[in-house]
């Protein structure tokens, strides 16, 4: 129940934003004792299904360019495959602080894009980058999403917005639909490496469920969540829950340990609080503008 529940979020976070899956989902399997290579191997075939749910969803909401689906995925899983076969060969000791490294640092990624640079606003349905960008973007957001167990979205999705010149929609969409192709081949190269018996099947099932039952939700929310505050809280939801383990691999005592956890979680959710006040301040005057305007109107 837990782990759906676990999957249930991932999904909710990843569909809104278009990030968020593998890094939230992972940092708890870690929690929860699983190895570096259980825990991505774990996801990515969860994410088989879900991403089949999220994408069906994104195309019927008209949120997916198909041209930007292929170009970016297609080098996504062969990256994917490299990543998943590095990790594979790692011992459990020396992949436990890389993966945490790897999810904390795309946990404070996203958490400093959203408080400083927000997405960029397009309203392009159809993305004009070229494969010159796209196959390196690939090949570099498969490889890190499967040797860290998350980071297809924080790194596509947030290069595609930074540039601004296609719709988050369908930037979100786009990316959400072809991470199907990044998580099957993580997948199979997970299983050559694992075999059948290796993966932990319960588990898989429950993110697969709760991940499936999120996504149509999570697909009509992504024009309509506040978006930089729910960034702000999924970055240092993923950054909290490695936290202890990257302390850790630095050497830092119990008491140090204890005292750093305490200051990073007072001070994110001073910028959770802040930016939710700041977001309903905005939308606040942005009604009030509106209706200023349909009364001139009127007269």
């Amino acid at each position: 129940m837990v782990i759906a529940l676990v999957g249930f979020a991932a999904q909710l976070v990843d569909g809104a934003l278009g990030m968020g899956y593998g890094a939230t989902s992972s940092s708890f399997l870690l929690v929860a004792g699983l190895t570096p290579v259980m825990a991505s191997a774990t996801v990515h075939l969860a994410e088989v299904g879900t991403n089949v749910a999220s994408g069906v969803s994104h195309w019927r909401l008209g949120n997916v360019d198909w041209r930007l689906v292929g170009r970016i995925g297609v080098p996504g899983a062969i990256g994917a495959a490299l990543g998943a076969t590095v990790l594979a060969h790692l011992s459990t000791e020396a992949a436990r602080p890389l993966m945490a490294m790897i999810l904390g640092g795309l946990g404070m990624y996203i958490m400093l894009r959203y408080i400083f640079r927000p997405p960029q606003v397009s309203d392009a349905r159809r993305s004009p980058h070229r494969k010159r960008f796209l196959v390196p973007l690939g090949l570099v957001g498969g490889f890190v999403d499967a040797t860290g167990g998350g980071g297809w979205g924080p790194i596509s999705t947030t290069t595609l917005m930074s540039a601004g010149k296609t719709a988050p929609r369908t930037v979100i969409g786009s990316v959400d639909t072809s991470e199907f192709l990044v998580s099957a081949s993580a997948s199979a190269a997970f299983l050559v490496h694992l075999g059948l018996l290796g993966v932990e099947w319960p588990l898989v099932l429950a993110l697969l469920l709760g991940g499936i039952v999120a996504a149509p939700i999570a697909a009509w929310l992504v024009s309509r969540i506040p978006a930089r505050t729910m960034g702000i809280a999924v970055g240092g939801l993923i950054i909290m829950t490695n936290l202890n383990t990257l302390l850790a691999a630095g050497g830092i005592d119990k008491q140090g340990l204890t005292l750093g956890f305490a200051g990073f979680v007072a001070v994110w959710f001073a910028l959770v609080i802040a930016m939710a006040v700041r977001e309903s301040r905005v939308k606040k005057a942005q009604a009030e503008a509106l209706a200023a305007a349909e009364a001139e109107w009127s007269i």
